[in-house]
């Protein structure tokens, strides 16, 4: 985050004439490649420079939805195999994906 703050200054004194440094040198102060540092400049110029990331706070699309969670508990509670057989049964979700959902609900004890 601070390179990117650090990015976005420089990028602004360069606009205002303030630095005479070159976008390669900015590139080698602040890490960041000369051609994200001219989208940047874009984005300067726009008045569209965010410094948070666009899908922050959004749950991600292949997340297990609470329909599906309380389903796969449920199911389990009425089988009687063990942790792996169900999720070949199951076949959705991976295994990891079911223990988690599992261990969370205090199904199995591990």
């Amino acid at each position: 985050m601070n390179n990117k703050r650090q990015a976005i200054e420089l990028i602004e004194k360069k606009l205002a004439g303030e630095t005479f440094l070159s976008y390669k040198e900015i590139a080698a102060v602040t890490g960041y490649h000369p051609k994200y540092l001219l989208h940047l400049k874009k984005e300067v110029i726009a008045g569209t420079v965010s410094l948070r990331h666009g899908n922050c706070f959004k749950k991600p699309h292949n997340a297990i939805t609470d329909e599906e969670r309380n389903y796969i508990i449920q199911l389990y509670k009425r089988s009687h195999v063990s942790v792996k057989k169900f999720c070949e049964f199951y076949g959705k979700r991976s295994y990891s994906c079911i223990y988690n959902t599992l261990k969370k609900a205090n199904v199995i004890k591990h």
